[in-house]
């Protein structure tokens, strides 16, 4: 019945939905305090926290740093920025020593930075780290 206007419950669902849809924007929303940076490395140097938080053989994920750090072996650190290089967000964690984009479901090897799973195709760029005095100093000049 193509003359009919729309109950009110059809109008309803409606508003529901298209609102709904409306949060998977904001999930990726490049105004939040973790979202998108236009540069995915740091521009300066960053302290980290203590090295010896990152376990040998693993990695740790610094999330208000845009930084994930991997630790080959005793002493040694690969630090690799932790913004997808898809859409820009943040990755939220690492399991099975691989870094998770929760925007897409994009997946990096924690010890090369290498995309393993798209949509991502291009590895996360690598960033220098250093330690000094026990602590993990990343970014330009560490």
């Amino acid at each position: 019945m193509s003359g009919q206007t729309p109950d009110r419950r059809t109008v309803l669902k409606g508003a529901a939905l298209a609102g709904a849809a409306g949060l998977g924007v904001a999930a990726c929303s490049t105004e939040s305090k973790l979202g998108h940076a236009k540069n995915p490395t740091p521009t300066a140097p960053v302290e980290l926290g203590a090295a010896s938080e990152v376990p040998v053989g693993g990695a740790k994920l610094y999330r208000e740093q845009r930084l994930m750090v991997h630790c080959p072996a005793q002493g040694q650190y690969k630090a690799f920025s932790a913004q997808c290089t898809h859409a820009g967000c943040v990755l939220d964690k690492i399991e099975d020593n691989e870094g998770n984009c929760p925007c897409h479901g994009s997946r990096f090897d924690v010890t090369t930075g290498k995309s393993l799973k798209g949509p991502a195709t291009a590895p996360l760029p690598a960033v220098p780290v250093k330690v000094v005095g026990g602590k993990l100093i990343a970014g330009p000049d560490a």
